[in-house]
């Protein structure tokens, strides 16, 4: 009978990873994630009336970036955040003309990205558990690449953006190291455009940046 007890207590038994890893004050980490980017364009009261173009948009581009993570423990429920990172963007903004033609004005670029976020995190089932993630990220951008030679008359845009963001992700601890793959989402607060410098963008009156990423946690 006891034989049997110990048997049955042992049934399903999962050993519990990391088990005092709450109880260290900050964490570090390192993150690698593909960010899939964007400009959200309003148009201009010149559109119709200056802009020989019949359709402005801003093709979903994807991207790389790395950084590490700065985990600040708070309290069983939240902590403070950060992931300083650098990402290498892509973004377009293509005009098509009546005639069939199209001109994509191109802008390539590294950005380092510093966020701030607030993290609510679920009560930890044994080796796992959910959280999500709030704040705002100050990015600035370096090396740039522009356009393909299009001169003076090339879409130009701001070397800084502040942006608010949010998302959610699982944190699985294993035993040396806590996974934790993320889900983000990333929009812009500043107009990218640059006044008076873009004789091509006659149709735009506002460039936000959008971006939905991929995380790839270690911690």
């Amino acid at each position: 009978m006891a034989v049997q007890e110990a048997q049955a207590q042992g049934i399903g038994y999962r050993r519990k990873h990391l088990e005092y890893y709450d109880d260290k004050p900050i964490h570090y980490g390192i993150l690698f994630a593909v960010p899939f980017t964007r400009f959200n364009i309003k148009h201009s009261n010149d559109f119709v009336s200056k802009d020989s173009a019949f359709v402005i948009q801003s093709p979903t581009n994807a991207a790389f970036r790395m950084g590490f993570t700065i985990n600040a423990f708070l309290n069983e429920h939240f902590d403070l955040r950060t992931t300083p990172s650098v990402s290498l963007y892509e973004r377009h903004v293509k005009f098509s003309y009546p005639n069939g033609t199209d001109r994509t004005e191109k802008r390539e670029s590294t950005w380092i990205e510093v966020p701030l976020l607030l993290k609510y995190k679920s009560v930890r089932r044994v080796n796992s558990r959910m959280y999500m993630v709030a704040g705002m990220t100050l990015g600035i951008e370096t090396n740039v690449k522009r356009n393909r030679g299009g001169g003076a008359g090339a879409l130009d845009t701001k070397s800084s953006d502040l942006s608010i963001d949010y998302g959610i992700g699982y944190e699985q601890f294993f035993e040396f190291f806590k996974f934790a793959p993320e889900l983000r989402f990333s929009h812009g607060l500043t107009n990218m455009m640059v006044p008076g410098k873009n004789s091509v963008g006659n149709g735009i009156s506002r460039l936000r940046t959008h971006t939905v990423t991929l995380y790839l946690n270690f911690e």
